[in-house]
């Protein structure tokens, strides 16, 4: 099966792994030395409508990707572990708490 690039931006990424939707196939990494495709890049998620910008983007290793089908590409990817940022106190939280 030949693919294009352009034909790789209407297909959907499926982890299969965890059966989560990642998203679109929106960008590839190229090796400018071998020309090789080195990965695929899912953009992040908009974050309230895109006014506070976007997640992190999703890179995918050419070497976890298992299948590129019509309509979707199956992955065997670990996704990063999210960092959670801690919760701010309020003045009133800070004054009462034993701390």
């Amino acid at each position: 099966m030949i693919c294009r690039v352009t034909d790789m931006r209407n297909k959907e990424v499926i982890n299969i792994k965890t059966g989560c939707r990642l998203g679109y196939v929106c960008d590839v990494e190229v090796d400018t030395c071998t020309a090789k495709v080195v990965a695929i890049v899912i953009y992040g998620r908009l974050r309230l409508f895109g006014l506070l910008g976007r997640c992190d983007d999703i890179i995918i290793p050419w070497c976890d990707i298992e299948v590129i089908g019509e309509d979707t590409i199956l992955v065997c990817f670990n996704p990063p572990q999210r960092r959670f940022k801690k919760k701010a106190r309020g003045l009133l939280a800070y004054l009462l708490s034993d701390d």
